[in-house]
């Protein structure tokens, strides 16, 4: 009910319990991930199917997880790897001032000598109605089973893959890789199995592409009665085989496209 409260304005924003020093949450109602159920009886959730999906990317900040097993896998040492976070990257041609910036750097100083590798986080969208209407019925429901959804909402796979992280790899790393770095890219493991999952053959040498691919995932912690980030995946990529995996697509057959063409037709006089 709290959380209701706050997601709907009433009460003060609840702090992020992910990001260091756990400043307000920057998501009405702390939305950090979601998961698909089965209806139960009497309008309540049911089984959960699946894993949950991570929706927010401080949610991948969790005992600094993804920055200690980067650190590990370029080769420094916990006491030598130091973190910084949103270092901009580019800048507007008319006003000079920053135009993006990358999500946080991991690196190692000896002397003169600078060592780092980016990390770029990449939550899920969700598509379908937002959650106001769900914190409503929240906020004065209670039972000990969370009311079944009264709106659809789903990941939204393609706008957060092809549209939204490809793009964004396709600017920064060919600049990373000409001034001899490397981009780390941190997706959870349901968003990497919806553009394919691990390679044939993944390698996890970094020599052998551009992009280091993190895929942590939420794991059960019977203990704590929650969710926590662990550990999963990683191989290392090219940023054309990374381009490949993000559109994750093919085009559709010509008779199926133009019979969904034909049904959808309306004349201009209407």
């Amino acid at each position: 009910m709290h959380v209701a409260s706050s997601a709907l304005g009433q009460v003060r924003s609840l702090p992020c319990p992910f990001k260091p020093g756990q400043p307000a949450c920057s998501k009405a109602g702390g939305v950090c991930s979601i998961q698909l159920y089965d209806e139960g009886p009497n309008g309540r959730i049911g089984e959960s199917l699946g894993a949950p999906v991570i929706t927010c990317p401080a949610r991948f900040e969790q005992d600094r997880l993804l920055v200690r097993w980067l650190a590990e896998i370029v080769g420094f040492s916990p006491d030598e790897a130091k973190v910084a976070r949103k270092i901009p990257f580019m800048q507007s041609v008319t006003t000079d001032k920053p135009a993006g910036k990358i999500d946080l750097i991991v690196a190692k100083t000896e002397g003169d000598r600078l060592e780092w590798y980016g990390l770029e986080i990449q939550a899920v969208y969700f598509s379908g109605q937002g959650m106001s209407s769900q914190f409503q019925i929240l906020e004065t429901d209670e039972d000990t089973v969370p009311p079944y959804p009264n709106h659809t909402r789903r990941p939204d796979w393609r706008s957060s893959s092809a549209k939204r992280l490809m793009p964004q790899l396709q600017v920064k790393v060919p600049t990373v890789r000409r001034w001899n770095s490397k981009l780390a890219v941190a997706v959870d493991q349901p968003f990497f199995d919806s553009i394919g999952g691990p390679s044939a053959n993944p390698t996890q040498d970094i020599n052998d592409g551009d992009i280091i691919w993190l895929v942590p995932r939420l794991s059960w912690d019977g203990t704590q009665g929650r969710f926590r980030l662990s550990r999963g995946h990683w191989e290392v990529l090219t940023l054309e085989d990374s381009n490949d995996k993000l559109l994750a697509a093919r085009t559709i057959a010509r008779d199926s496209f133009e019979t969904a063409l034909v049904e959808r037709l309306s004349s201009l006089e209407k």
